[in-house]
C-alpha cells in the first residue's frame, strides 16, 4: 500500500472510532508507520487529509450503490438498504459495534468549526440525495411509488433516515441490523406491495 494511501486508510479508522478533534497528526504518523515530513508532503493539514478521507467513503459508497444498482424501479431503491447495510455491518464486523456514519461523524463535529470541510461533506450529501432522487424518480415513472409519494421528498427522507438510523444505533450500542430494518420500514411505507 502506498504511503499516501496507508495515511488516508489509519485516518479513516482513527477519525471513525475516535473523533476528528481527538486525532493529532502525531496519532496519525504513528498508526500510518509514517513520519511528520511524509504526512506533510501528501497533505498540508489534518483538514486536507479530512477530506481525502470524505473522498475514500464517498468512493466506497457510490461503488456499493453501482454494485447493488438494478434495472428494476423498486429493486433500485431497495439497493439503498442493501449498500448501507454493506458499509455499516462491515464496520460494525471491524471495529465490534456501529461506529457511524462517516460524513454524519465528521458533519456534526466540525459544521460550525471548519466551513470548508463541512461545505466538502455537504457536496457528499448533496449528490447521494441526487442519486437517491433519480431512484425515486425512476420508480415514481414506473408507477413503484404509492400515490401522493414526492420522488424529491422521498429521497430527502431516506437520507434523513439513514443519518439518523445510524446515530440512534451507534448512541444505544443497537447493531446494524436495526438500521436495516428502520429503512425498509421506510420504504414498504412509500413503495407499493408488489413493486
Amino acid at each position: 500500500m502506498e504511503t499516501r494511501d496507508r495515511i488516508v486508510r489509519s485516518a479513516a479508522k482513527l477519525f471513525l472510532t475516535r473523533s476528528y478533534q481527538s486525532v493529532g497528526v502525531v496519532d496519525l504518523c504513528a498508526v500510518a508507520d509514517v513520519r511528520k515530513g511524509s504526512f506533510y508532503h501528501f497533505f498540508p493539514s489534518k483538514a486536507a487529509l479530512a477530506k481525502a478521507v470524505v473522498d475514500l467513503h464517498a468512493a466506497e459508497l457510490d461503488r456499493q450503490l453501482t454494485a447493488a444498482g438494478d434495472d428494476d424501479p423498486g429493486a433500485r431503491l431497495y439497493a439503498v438498504v442493501d449498500a448501507v447495510t454493506v458499509i455499516q455491518t462491515g464496520f460494525e464486523k471491524r471495529f465490534g459495534a456501529v461506529v457511524g456514519c462517516p460524513f454524519g461523524n465528521l458533519a456534526a463535529e466540525l459544521s460550525t468549526t471548519d466551513a470548508e470541510l463541512r461545505e466538502h461533506v455537504a457536496g457528499v450529501f448533496t449528490r447521494w440525495e441526487g442519486t437517491l432522487a433519480q431512484a425515486c424518480r425512476h420508480a415514481a415513472e414506473h408507477g413503484v411509488l404509492r400515490d401522493g409519494v414526492d420522488p424529491d421528498r422521498l429521497a430527502h427522507m431516506i437520507l434523513a433516515q439513514v443519518q439518523g438510523l445510524i446515530l440512534l444505533a451507534k448512541v444505544t450500542a443497537a447493531p446494524a441490523a436495526e438500521i436495516t430494518a428502520g429503512l425498509r420500514t421506510l420504504l414498504a411505507a412509500t413503495v407499493r406491495e408488489e413493486a
